[in-house]
Protein backbone atom coordinates (compact mmCIF):
# COMPACT_ATOMS: atom_id res chain seq x y z
CA UNK A 1 0.00 0.00 0.00
CA UNK A 2 1.23 3.21 -1.13
CA UNK A 3 1.76 5.17 2.45
CA UNK A 4 0.80 8.44 0.36
CA UNK A 5 -2.69 7.34 -0.18
CA UNK A 6 -5.42 7.28 3.09
CA UNK A 7 -7.78 3.71 2.66
CA UNK A 8 -11.05 4.28 3.19
CA UNK A 9 -12.24 0.93 5.13
CA UNK A 10 -14.63 -0.21 7.73
CA UNK A 11 -12.07 0.81 10.23
CA UNK A 12 -11.79 4.03 12.37
CA UNK A 13 -10.84 6.86 10.75
CA UNK A 14 -8.30 8.15 13.79
CA UNK A 15 -7.17 12.25 13.98
CA UNK A 16 -3.56 11.53 13.16
CA UNK A 17 -4.67 9.94 10.53
CA UNK A 18 -6.55 13.33 9.41
CA UNK A 19 -4.06 15.17 10.28
CA UNK A 20 -1.52 13.56 8.33
CA UNK A 21 -4.22 14.23 5.18
CA UNK A 22 -4.40 18.01 5.46
CA UNK A 23 -0.66 18.13 6.58
CA UNK A 24 1.20 16.04 3.21
CA UNK A 25 -1.77 16.49 1.40
CA UNK A 26 -2.27 12.49 1.06
CA UNK A 27 -4.69 11.05 -1.04
CA UNK A 28 -7.77 8.57 -0.16
CA UNK A 29 -8.50 5.74 -2.01
CA UNK A 30 -11.58 2.97 -1.52
CA UNK A 31 -10.91 -0.35 0.25
CA UNK A 32 -12.01 -3.32 -1.51
CA UNK A 33 -14.38 -3.96 1.67
CA UNK A 34 -16.06 -0.40 1.52
CA UNK A 35 -16.22 -0.63 -2.59
CA UNK A 36 -18.28 -4.26 -2.01
CA UNK A 37 -20.60 -2.50 1.26
CA UNK A 38 -21.34 0.19 -1.18
CA UNK A 39 -22.44 -2.17 -4.14
CA UNK A 40 -24.38 -4.54 -1.62
CA UNK A 41 -26.36 -1.77 -0.58
CA UNK A 42 -26.96 -0.06 -3.66
CA UNK A 43 -27.97 -3.26 -5.83
CA UNK A 44 -30.18 -3.97 -2.33
CA UNK A 45 -32.09 -0.70 -2.77
CA UNK A 46 -32.37 -1.12 -6.53
CA UNK A 47 -34.11 -4.70 -6.36
CA UNK A 48 -36.27 -3.14 -3.32
CA UNK A 49 -37.30 -0.32 -5.58
CA UNK A 50 -38.35 -3.45 -8.46
CA UNK A 51 -40.41 -5.22 -6.25
CA UNK A 52 -41.78 -2.78 -3.56
CA UNK A 53 -45.07 -0.60 -3.77
CA UNK A 54 -45.32 1.43 -0.75
CA UNK A 55 -43.77 4.65 0.47
CA UNK A 56 -40.45 5.02 1.82
CA UNK A 57 -39.42 8.23 3.02
CA UNK A 58 -37.48 10.15 0.44
CA UNK A 59 -36.50 7.50 -1.62
CA UNK A 60 -40.08 7.66 -3.61
CA UNK A 61 -41.75 10.44 -1.27
CA UNK A 62 -41.23 13.95 -1.21
CA UNK A 63 -38.74 15.22 1.66
CA UNK A 64 -39.86 17.06 5.12
CA UNK A 65 -43.29 17.78 5.72
CA UNK A 66 -43.82 16.84 1.86
CA UNK A 67 -43.12 12.85 3.05
CA UNK A 68 -46.77 12.00 2.34
CA UNK A 69 -46.14 12.66 -1.43
CA UNK A 70 -45.69 9.11 -3.43
CA UNK A 71 -43.37 10.03 -6.73
CA UNK A 72 -43.10 8.01 -9.69
CA UNK A 73 -40.43 6.02 -10.56
CA UNK A 74 -39.77 7.94 -13.50
CA UNK A 75 -39.00 10.69 -11.45
CA UNK A 76 -36.33 9.55 -8.92
CA UNK A 77 -33.65 10.40 -9.87
CA UNK A 78 -34.95 14.09 -11.26
CA UNK A 79 -36.61 14.37 -7.55
CA UNK A 80 -32.96 14.03 -6.15
CA UNK A 81 -31.32 16.23 -8.34
CA UNK A 82 -34.25 18.62 -7.38
CA UNK A 83 -33.51 18.12 -3.50
CA UNK A 84 -30.18 19.33 -3.92
CA UNK A 85 -30.63 22.72 -6.00
CA UNK A 86 -33.38 23.38 -4.42
CA UNK A 87 -31.20 22.57 -0.62
CA UNK A 88 -28.48 25.03 -2.07
CA UNK A 89 -29.20 27.82 -0.06
CA UNK A 90 -26.65 28.48 1.95
CA UNK A 91 -24.87 32.23 2.50
CA UNK A 92 -22.68 34.19 4.13
CA UNK A 93 -19.18 33.83 4.19
CA UNK A 94 -17.04 30.82 2.21
CA UNK A 95 -16.62 28.11 4.87
CA UNK A 96 -12.28 28.03 4.68
CA UNK A 97 -11.38 25.05 1.89
CA UNK A 98 -9.60 23.21 4.43
CA UNK A 99 -12.65 22.61 6.66
CA UNK A 100 -14.54 21.98 3.43
CA UNK A 101 -12.24 19.07 2.02
CA UNK A 102 -12.62 17.23 5.22
CA UNK A 103 -16.44 17.70 4.77
CA UNK A 104 -15.76 15.58 1.75
CA UNK A 105 -13.30 13.60 3.51
CA UNK A 106 -16.13 12.34 6.15
CA UNK A 107 -19.04 12.46 3.80
CA UNK A 108 -16.83 9.59 1.86
CA UNK A 109 -16.20 7.72 5.38
CA UNK A 110 -19.99 8.09 6.08
CA UNK A 111 -21.05 6.52 3.08
CA UNK A 112 -18.18 4.20 2.79
CA UNK A 113 -19.98 1.58 5.75
CA UNK A 114 -22.81 0.67 2.96
CA UNK A 115 -25.79 2.23 4.98
CA UNK A 116 -26.56 4.66 2.48
CA UNK A 117 -27.57 3.21 -1.27
CA UNK A 118 -25.23 5.30 -3.02
CA UNK A 119 -24.12 4.80 -6.22
CA UNK A 120 -19.89 3.31 -6.11
CA UNK A 121 -19.59 5.98 -9.03
CA UNK A 122 -20.75 8.88 -7.13
CA UNK A 123 -19.03 8.17 -4.36
CA UNK A 124 -15.69 7.79 -6.48
CA UNK A 125 -16.24 11.36 -7.52
CA UNK A 126 -16.15 12.52 -4.10
CA UNK A 127 -12.80 10.63 -4.01
CA UNK A 128 -11.76 12.12 -7.11
CA UNK A 129 -12.57 15.72 -5.83
CA UNK A 130 -10.30 15.40 -2.80
CA UNK A 131 -7.85 13.81 -4.53
CA UNK A 132 -7.41 16.41 -7.34
CA UNK A 133 -8.13 19.06 -4.86
CA UNK A 134 -11.13 20.55 -6.23
CA UNK A 135 -13.30 22.38 -3.14
CA UNK A 136 -16.82 22.79 -4.02
CA UNK A 137 -17.54 26.59 -2.37
CA UNK A 138 -19.57 26.23 0.35
CA UNK A 139 -20.97 29.03 2.68
CA UNK A 140 -21.08 29.29 6.64
CA UNK A 141 -24.95 29.59 7.60
CA UNK A 142 -27.92 27.53 6.62
CA UNK A 143 -27.88 24.93 8.76
CA UNK A 144 -29.68 23.94 11.52
CA UNK A 145 -28.00 21.09 12.67
CA UNK A 146 -31.31 19.03 12.00
CA UNK A 147 -32.24 17.51 9.45
CA UNK A 148 -28.25 17.66 9.16
CA UNK A 149 -25.95 19.68 7.50
CA UNK A 150 -29.08 20.54 4.77
CA UNK A 151 -27.87 23.72 3.01
CA UNK A 152 -23.54 23.03 3.65
CA UNK A 153 -24.09 19.61 2.28
CA UNK A 154 -26.24 21.08 -0.39
CA UNK A 155 -23.85 23.47 -1.71
CA UNK A 156 -20.86 20.62 -1.05
CA UNK A 157 -22.71 18.49 -3.50
CA UNK A 158 -23.98 20.58 -6.67
CA UNK A 159 -20.25 20.22 -8.66
CA UNK A 160 -20.82 16.87 -8.70
CA UNK A 161 -24.15 17.77 -11.18
CA UNK A 162 -22.03 20.26 -13.15
CA UNK A 163 -23.52 23.07 -10.89
CA UNK A 164 -21.86 25.34 -8.37
CA UNK A 165 -18.71 27.30 -8.27
CA UNK A 166 -15.55 25.05 -7.24
CA UNK A 167 -11.61 26.25 -6.51
CA UNK A 168 -9.60 24.30 -8.53
CA UNK A 169 -6.31 24.05 -7.06
CA UNK A 170 -7.20 27.68 -5.48
CA UNK A 171 -8.34 29.17 -8.70
CA UNK A 172 -12.39 29.78 -8.14
CA UNK A 173 -14.22 28.57 -11.48
CA UNK A 174 -17.63 26.74 -12.43
CA UNK A 175 -17.91 23.73 -11.47
CA UNK A 176 -18.85 22.41 -15.05
CA UNK A 177 -15.26 23.78 -16.13
CA UNK A 178 -13.63 21.92 -13.32
CA UNK A 179 -15.48 18.78 -14.55
CA UNK A 180 -15.07 19.39 -18.65
CA UNK A 181 -10.87 19.63 -17.86
CA UNK A 182 -10.78 16.42 -16.48
CA UNK A 183 -13.19 14.83 -19.35
CA UNK A 184 -15.65 13.80 -16.31
CA UNK A 185 -19.62 13.70 -16.79
CA UNK A 186 -22.00 15.22 -13.99
CA UNK A 187 -23.25 12.72 -11.80
CA UNK A 188 -26.44 11.29 -12.60
CA UNK A 189 -28.68 10.71 -9.63
CA UNK A 190 -30.27 7.56 -8.57
CA UNK A 191 -33.20 6.89 -5.86
CA UNK A 192 -32.02 7.89 -2.29
CA UNK A 193 -28.35 9.64 -3.52
CA UNK A 194 -29.71 13.28 -2.59
CA UNK A 195 -30.66 12.53 0.72
CA UNK A 196 -27.90 10.46 1.42
CA UNK A 197 -25.59 13.20 0.28
CA UNK A 198 -27.49 16.09 2.01
CA UNK A 199 -28.32 13.90 5.43
CA UNK A 200 -25.53 14.29 7.36
CA UNK A 201 -22.96 16.61 9.99
CA UNK A 202 -20.41 16.39 7.55
CA UNK A 203 -20.38 20.32 7.77
CA UNK A 204 -20.55 20.33 11.78
CA UNK A 205 -17.84 17.19 12.26
CA UNK A 206 -15.58 19.00 9.76
CA UNK A 207 -15.42 22.01 11.67
CA UNK A 208 -15.12 20.29 15.17
CA UNK A 209 -12.27 18.23 13.91
CA UNK A 210 -10.13 21.00 12.18
CA UNK A 211 -10.72 22.88 15.53
CA UNK A 212 -9.65 19.84 17.68
CA UNK A 213 -6.46 19.77 15.42
CA UNK A 214 -5.67 22.86 16.30
CA UNK A 215 -6.53 22.93 19.75
CA UNK A 216 -4.60 19.85 20.28
CA UNK A 217 -1.27 22.20 19.43
CA UNK A 218 -2.28 25.17 20.96
CA UNK A 219 -2.93 23.27 24.45
CA UNK A 220 0.45 22.06 24.76
CA UNK A 221 1.48 25.83 23.47
CA UNK A 222 -0.13 27.03 25.95
CA UNK A 223 1.35 25.09 28.76
CA UNK A 224 5.05 26.65 27.02
CA UNK A 225 3.96 29.95 26.79
CA UNK A 226 2.62 29.97 30.33
CA UNK A 227 5.78 28.80 31.48
CA UNK A 228 7.98 31.23 29.91
CA UNK A 229 5.33 34.12 31.87
CA UNK A 230 5.75 32.56 34.85
CA UNK A 231 9.72 32.47 35.13
CA UNK A 232 9.17 36.17 33.81
CA UNK A 233 6.77 37.02 36.21
CA UNK A 234 9.65 35.69 39.08
CA UNK A 235 6.53 33.18 40.18
CA UNK A 236 6.90 30.53 42.58
CA UNK A 237 7.39 26.66 41.43
CA UNK A 238 5.58 25.03 44.62
CA UNK A 239 2.15 25.11 43.31
CA UNK A 240 3.31 22.99 40.88
CA UNK A 241 4.15 20.14 43.09
CA UNK A 242 3.09 16.89 42.00
CA UNK A 243 1.29 15.68 45.63
CA UNK A 244 -0.54 18.78 45.74
CA UNK A 245 -2.34 17.62 42.34
CA UNK A 246 -3.05 14.08 42.77
CA UNK A 247 -5.18 14.62 45.78
CA UNK A 248 -7.49 16.38 43.65
CA UNK A 249 -7.57 13.06 41.35
CA UNK A 250 -8.46 15.37 37.50
CA UNK A 251 -6.57 14.26 35.21
CA UNK A 252 -5.77 17.38 33.04
CA UNK A 253 -4.72 19.18 36.54
CA UNK A 254 -1.99 16.49 37.29
CA UNK A 255 -0.61 16.09 34.08
CA UNK A 256 -0.59 20.22 33.67
CA UNK A 257 1.25 20.54 36.90
CA UNK A 258 4.05 17.67 35.32
CA UNK A 259 4.67 20.00 32.19
CA UNK A 260 5.08 22.25 34.18
CA UNK A 261 7.87 21.60 36.68
CA UNK A 262 9.24 19.23 33.31
CA UNK A 263 9.50 22.95 31.33
CA UNK A 264 10.70 24.59 33.96
CA UNK A 265 13.38 22.16 35.17
CA UNK A 266 16.99 23.71 34.85
CA UNK A 267 15.84 27.08 35.35
CA UNK A 268 17.70 29.75 37.02
CA UNK A 269 14.92 32.09 37.76
CA UNK A 270 12.46 29.78 39.16
CA UNK A 271 15.13 27.90 41.82
CA UNK A 272 16.32 31.41 43.13
CA UNK A 273 14.99 32.15 46.62
CA UNK A 274 11.68 34.23 46.19
CA UNK A 275 10.43 37.32 48.29
CA UNK A 276 7.06 37.18 47.30
CA UNK A 277 4.46 33.73 49.11
CA UNK A 278 2.04 33.86 46.70
CA UNK A 279 1.35 34.38 42.99
CA UNK A 280 -1.84 35.68 41.61
CA UNK A 281 -4.36 33.17 39.86
CA UNK A 282 -3.26 33.18 36.67
CA UNK A 283 0.17 31.65 37.63
CA UNK A 284 -0.54 29.35 40.47
CA UNK A 285 -4.10 27.61 39.41
CA UNK A 286 -2.19 26.85 36.02
CA UNK A 287 -2.87 23.23 36.37
CA UNK A 288 -6.17 23.98 37.50
CA UNK A 289 -7.94 25.56 34.73
CA UNK A 290 -5.68 24.54 32.11
CA UNK A 291 -6.17 21.31 33.41
CA UNK A 292 -9.65 21.37 33.10
CA UNK A 293 -9.98 22.63 29.18
CA UNK A 294 -7.75 19.38 28.61
CA UNK A 295 -10.34 17.20 30.23
CA UNK A 296 -13.17 18.48 28.17
CA UNK A 297 -11.30 18.45 24.85
CA UNK A 298 -10.76 15.11 25.32
CA UNK A 299 -14.91 14.62 26.24
CA UNK A 300 -15.15 16.49 23.05
CA UNK A 301 -12.80 14.52 20.88
CA UNK A 302 -14.26 11.47 21.83
CA UNK A 303 -17.78 12.02 20.94
CA UNK A 304 -16.10 13.44 17.12
CA UNK A 305 -14.27 10.19 17.31
CA UNK A 306 -17.70 8.41 17.41
CA UNK A 307 -19.12 11.00 15.03
CA UNK A 308 -16.50 10.75 11.79
CA UNK A 309 -16.72 7.14 12.02
CA UNK A 310 -20.54 6.95 11.92
CA UNK A 311 -23.37 6.72 9.38
CA UNK A 312 -25.54 9.98 9.84
CA UNK A 313 -27.62 10.33 6.59
CA UNK A 314 -31.73 9.38 6.25
CA UNK A 315 -33.52 7.06 5.71
CA UNK A 316 -30.60 3.89 6.44
CA UNK A 317 -30.41 0.69 4.92
CA UNK A 318 -29.83 -2.68 6.24
CA UNK A 319 -29.44 -5.07 3.30
CA UNK A 320 -28.80 -8.12 5.74
CA UNK A 321 -31.70 -7.44 7.64
CA UNK A 322 -33.92 -6.60 4.57
CA UNK A 323 -35.20 -3.35 6.48
CA UNK A 324 -35.14 0.81 5.59
CA UNK A 325 -35.48 2.62 8.31
CA UNK A 326 -36.89 6.56 8.89
CA UNK A 327 -34.62 7.67 11.84
CA UNK A 328 -32.86 10.28 13.30
CA UNK A 329 -28.95 9.51 13.03
CA UNK A 330 -28.56 12.98 11.50
CA UNK A 331 -29.18 14.98 14.48
CA UNK A 332 -26.77 17.29 15.58
CA UNK A 333 -27.55 17.05 19.08
CA UNK A 334 -24.22 15.18 20.56
CA UNK A 335 -21.96 17.47 18.18
CA UNK A 336 -23.58 20.92 19.53
CA UNK A 337 -22.85 20.10 23.33
CA UNK A 338 -19.54 19.10 22.55
CA UNK A 339 -19.14 21.91 20.07
CA UNK A 340 -20.51 24.52 23.04
CA UNK A 341 -18.11 22.94 25.65
CA UNK A 342 -15.04 23.30 23.29
CA UNK A 343 -15.62 26.75 22.99
CA UNK A 344 -15.30 27.72 26.54
CA UNK A 345 -12.72 25.33 27.07
CA UNK A 346 -10.97 27.56 24.49
CA UNK A 347 -11.88 30.67 25.64
CA UNK A 348 -10.76 29.97 29.40
CA UNK A 349 -7.36 28.99 28.16
CA UNK A 350 -7.64 32.52 26.40
CA UNK A 351 -9.00 34.50 29.46
CA UNK A 352 -6.18 33.25 31.61
CA UNK A 353 -3.94 33.79 29.26
CA UNK A 354 -4.78 37.80 28.56
CA UNK A 355 -4.85 38.04 32.52
CA UNK A 356 -1.11 36.96 32.60
CA UNK A 357 -0.18 39.47 30.47
CA UNK A 358 -1.63 41.86 32.20
CA UNK A 359 0.22 41.05 35.18
CA UNK A 360 3.36 41.28 32.98
CA UNK A 361 2.50 44.81 32.12
CA UNK A 362 2.17 45.87 35.69
CA UNK A 363 5.52 46.92 36.47
CA UNK A 364 6.04 44.99 39.69
CA UNK A 365 8.59 42.36 40.44
CA UNK A 366 11.40 44.28 39.05
CA UNK A 367 9.88 44.28 35.74
CA UNK A 368 9.11 47.86 33.77
CA UNK A 369 6.39 49.70 33.66
CA UNK A 370 4.59 48.03 30.19
CA UNK A 371 7.72 46.51 29.76
CA UNK A 372 9.85 49.32 28.09
CA UNK A 373 13.01 50.68 29.57
CA UNK A 374 11.54 54.04 29.21
CA UNK A 375 7.93 54.20 29.44
CA UNK A 376 6.06 58.16 29.16
CA UNK A 377 7.88 58.64 25.84
CA UNK A 378 7.08 54.76 25.14
CA UNK A 379 3.88 52.85 24.96
CA UNK A 380 5.75 49.99 25.30
CA UNK A 381 3.05 47.06 25.42
CA UNK A 382 0.33 48.81 26.88
CA UNK A 383 -2.29 48.65 23.50
CA UNK A 384 -1.48 44.77 22.71
CA UNK A 385 -2.95 44.12 26.23
CA UNK A 386 -5.75 46.32 25.02
CA UNK A 387 -6.14 43.50 22.33
CA UNK A 388 -5.88 40.71 24.28
CA UNK A 389 -8.74 41.91 26.79
CA UNK A 390 -10.65 42.43 23.20
CA UNK A 391 -10.71 39.32 21.48
CA UNK A 392 -11.33 37.82 25.22
CA UNK A 393 -14.33 40.05 25.55
CA UNK A 394 -15.57 38.39 22.02
CA UNK A 395 -14.75 34.99 23.12
CA UNK A 396 -16.74 35.39 25.99
CA UNK A 397 -19.73 36.37 23.99
CA UNK A 398 -19.21 33.51 21.17
CA UNK A 399 -19.51 31.08 23.97
CA UNK A 400 -23.06 31.49 24.73
CA UNK A 401 -24.28 28.64 24.15
CA UNK A 402 -25.81 27.49 20.93
CA UNK A 403 -27.24 23.85 21.83
CA UNK A 404 -30.07 25.40 24.07
CA UNK A 405 -31.66 26.72 21.07
CA UNK A 406 -34.01 25.31 18.82
CA UNK A 407 -36.37 26.79 15.71
CA UNK A 408 -39.44 24.55 14.28
CA UNK A 409 -38.83 24.31 10.94
CA UNK A 410 -40.72 22.32 7.78
CA UNK A 411 -44.33 23.22 9.23
CA UNK A 412 -43.29 21.30 12.46
CA UNK A 413 -41.85 18.10 11.16
CA UNK A 414 -38.81 19.23 12.06
CA UNK A 415 -39.74 20.52 15.71
CA UNK A 416 -36.45 20.43 17.75
CA UNK A 417 -32.78 21.33 16.03
CA UNK A 418 -29.32 21.17 17.57
CA UNK A 419 -28.27 24.36 15.92
CA UNK A 420 -25.21 22.78 16.34
CA UNK A 421 -23.57 23.99 12.94
CA UNK A 422 -23.81 27.71 14.35
CA UNK A 423 -21.94 25.98 17.58
CA UNK A 424 -19.63 25.09 14.87
CA UNK A 425 -18.93 28.50 13.28
CA UNK A 426 -18.23 30.41 16.52
CA UNK A 427 -16.42 27.77 17.82
CA UNK A 428 -13.65 27.92 15.02
CA UNK A 429 -13.98 31.93 15.75
CA UNK A 430 -12.80 31.13 19.55
CA UNK A 431 -10.25 28.48 18.35
CA UNK A 432 -9.09 31.05 15.78
CA UNK A 433 -9.11 33.65 18.70
CA UNK A 434 -7.43 32.03 21.23
CA UNK A 435 -4.33 31.64 18.83
CA UNK A 436 -4.24 35.17 18.87
CA UNK A 437 -4.58 35.58 22.40
CA UNK A 438 -1.33 33.35 22.89
CA UNK A 439 0.78 35.03 20.78
CA UNK A 440 0.23 37.84 22.61
CA UNK A 441 0.97 36.54 25.70
CA UNK A 442 4.34 35.19 23.93
CA UNK A 443 4.94 38.34 22.64
CA UNK A 444 5.13 40.09 26.17
CA UNK A 445 6.34 36.98 28.07
CA UNK A 446 9.39 37.21 25.57
CA UNK A 447 10.10 40.65 26.18
CA UNK A 448 9.78 40.60 30.15
CA UNK A 449 11.77 37.50 29.93
CA UNK A 450 14.33 39.65 28.51
CA UNK A 451 14.75 41.71 31.25
CA UNK A 452 15.72 39.18 33.61
CA UNK A 453 19.05 38.83 31.50
CA UNK A 454 21.39 37.81 32.17
CA UNK A 455 19.78 34.79 34.49
CA UNK A 456 18.34 32.05 31.99
CA UNK A 457 15.24 30.19 32.15
CA UNK A 458 15.06 26.41 31.12
CA UNK A 459 17.14 24.83 28.42
CA UNK A 460 13.80 23.78 26.83
CA UNK A 461 12.05 27.30 27.36
CA UNK A 462 15.58 29.12 26.10
CA UNK A 463 15.85 26.50 23.27
CA UNK A 464 11.60 28.14 22.64
CA UNK A 465 12.72 31.55 22.80
CA UNK A 466 15.86 31.39 20.60
CA UNK A 467 13.34 30.41 18.05
CA UNK A 468 11.45 33.61 18.55
CA UNK A 469 13.80 35.51 18.46
CA UNK A 470 14.47 34.79 15.12
CA UNK A 471 11.44 36.03 14.02
CA UNK A 472 10.54 38.87 16.48
CA UNK A 473 13.27 41.18 18.18
CA UNK A 474 13.27 42.57 21.73
CA UNK A 475 11.74 46.31 21.66
CA UNK A 476 13.47 49.06 22.62
CA UNK A 477 11.35 51.78 21.46
CA UNK A 478 7.99 52.17 20.47
CA UNK A 479 7.26 50.42 16.60
CA UNK A 480 4.80 49.09 14.54
CA UNK A 481 3.18 46.74 17.00
CA UNK A 482 0.76 44.76 14.77
CA UNK A 483 3.26 43.56 12.38
CA UNK A 484 5.07 42.08 15.21
CA UNK A 485 2.34 40.38 16.67
CA UNK A 486 1.60 39.36 13.20
CA UNK A 487 4.71 37.37 13.50
CA UNK A 488 3.97 36.01 16.27
CA UNK A 489 0.92 34.64 15.35
CA UNK A 490 2.73 32.94 12.40
CA UNK A 491 5.47 31.99 14.59
CA UNK A 492 2.71 29.90 16.48
CA UNK A 493 1.76 28.31 13.66
CA UNK A 494 4.91 27.21 12.32
CA UNK A 495 7.19 26.44 14.94
CA UNK A 496 8.50 23.18 15.80
CA UNK A 497 9.56 22.03 19.35
CA UNK A 498 10.32 18.90 20.73
CA UNK A 499 8.63 18.08 24.18
CA UNK A 500 9.66 15.20 26.63
CA UNK A 501 7.55 11.96 25.96
CA UNK A 502 5.99 12.73 29.08
CA UNK A 503 4.60 15.77 28.10
CA UNK A 504 2.58 14.07 25.11
CA UNK A 505 -0.58 13.49 25.98
CA UNK A 506 -2.85 10.94 24.33
CA UNK A 507 -5.56 12.19 22.00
Amino acid sequence: MNPNIQLIHHGKLTFKAIFELIKYGHSIQLSEEAIKRIEICRNYLDNKMATHDGPIYGINTGFGALYNQRISRDDLGKLQENLIKSHACGLGEEVPQKVVKLMILLKVQSLSYGHSGVQLSTVQRLVDFFNNNIIPVVYQLGSLGASGDLAPLAHMSLPLLGLGEVYDNGEKIPASRALAKRGWEPVKLRSKEGLALLNGTQFMSAYGVFSLLKLFRLSELADIISAISLDAFDGRIEPFMHELHVIRHHKGQIQTAERMRLLLEGSEIISRPKEHVQDPYSFRCIPQVHGASKDSINYVSSVFSSEINAVTDNPTIFPELDIIVSGGNFHGQPLALALDNMAIAAAEWGNISERRTYQLLSGKRGLPHFLVANPGLNSGFMIPQYTAASIVSQNKQLCTPASVDSIESSQGQEDHVSMGANAATKGYKVVENLERILAIELFNAAQALDFRRPEKTSPILEDFIGKYRKKVAFIHEDTLMHDEMEKSIQFLRAVEYDLPDALNPEV
